[in-house]
């Protein structure tokens, strides 16, 4: 998405990651016997520009206080936070930060050309650039046609894409969503989707943490996976592939004959056709996309 940016390229390290986590802690204090809450425990990452990442985790597992560090809200125990090189709790940290938070709350009685318009003058934005910086964001997330109407009347769907519509409007390189699709149907998923996949294209950086593991895999680059604090996987969303010791081979259905060669052929090399299943549509594609030709999944042999 085309637009200026906020920060001066000196304003930011440009040889510094998106996001950088040195032994980060945050400890909090539960009840009135001063016992500590070990909410994240020394925690290293290194998320590079432009990388769509996910932050995963259980409930509890201290996600939602890693981004509040990110964003400045909440400071570390221990350990640093840097945003482009920038320690996380200086403004000049956030000036290119958009966000988006798992139930955002918005005026109902402000329209969506009101409500982007808004949060860019929150920004800095003013005259033309701001008229301007509306107007693409409202076009890019598909919400011109309903950008006069009241947000109280907005679907689930539209809301969140208005939210990214007001975190985009300033045209931040970092960009967080907290579950974007929670509470979306198969339709919204889609769209929100696509959107994260065009923030891909245009080299953004993407922090998500999300539920819908589908999406995750679909968008991501790479992935950290959190427990009580703790991080215990941290590659990219490829490696989870190669280090499967089986192989998805998708084909056209084979005649009884055929697959029993197969079977022999395979059992000649040591190997075995562990299960032969055809595969049907995914729901969603059928919810999303009706209309798909009888057939078009073919069939799966998995070895």
């Amino acid at each position: 998405m085309p637009g200026s940016k906020q920060l001066s390229t000196g304003a930011l390290g440009l040889n510094s990651a998106a996001i950088e986590l040195e032994g980060l802690t945050r400890d909090f204090a539960v009840g009135l016997r001063g016992v500590r809450l070990r909410a994240l425990d020394r925690l290293n990452l290194r998320i590079e520009r432009g990388q769509v990442y996910g932050l995963l985790g259980p409930n509890g597992s201290g996600k939602s206080t890693t981004i509040k560090i990110i964003l400045g809200l909440l400071e570390p125990t221990a350990g640093r936070c840097s945003v482009f090189g920038v320690p996380s709790h200086q403004v000049e940290a956030r000036q290119s930060v958009g966000y988006l938070p798992e139930a955002p709350y918005f005026y109902g009685y402000l329209t969506g050309r009101e409500l982007v318009r808004f949060h860019g003058r929150m920004a800095g934005l003013e005259g033309p650039k701001l008229a301007g910086r509306v107007q693409e964001t409202l076009v890019w997330t598909g919400l011109e046609a309903a950008a006069d109407r009241r947000v109280g009347t907005y679907s689930k769907g539209m809301l969140q894409r208005i939210g990214l519509a007001q975190l985009l409007v300033h045209d931040p390189e970092l960009v967080i969503l907290d579950e974007p699709t929670a509470g979306l149907d198969s339709a919204g998923v889609e769209a929100i989707t696509e959107l994260i996949l065009k923030l891909k294209d245009e080299a953004k950086t993407v922090l998500i943490t999300s539920h819908f593991l589908p999406q995750v895999e679909e968008v991501c680059d790479r992935v950290a996976i959190l427990d009580h604090g703790r991080l215990k996987v941290e590659c990219a969303i490829a490696e989870f592939a190669a280090n499967g010791r089986q192989q998805t081979l998708v084909v056209s259905r084979l005649p009884d004959d055929e697959l029993a060669e197969l079977h022999a052929w395979l059992a000649a090399r040591g190997r075995r056709l562990e299960s032969v299943s055809a595969p049907r549509s995914r729901l969603d594609e059928v919810f999303v996309r009706p209309g798909i030709p009888e057939g078009e999944a073919g069939t799966g042999v998995g070895a």
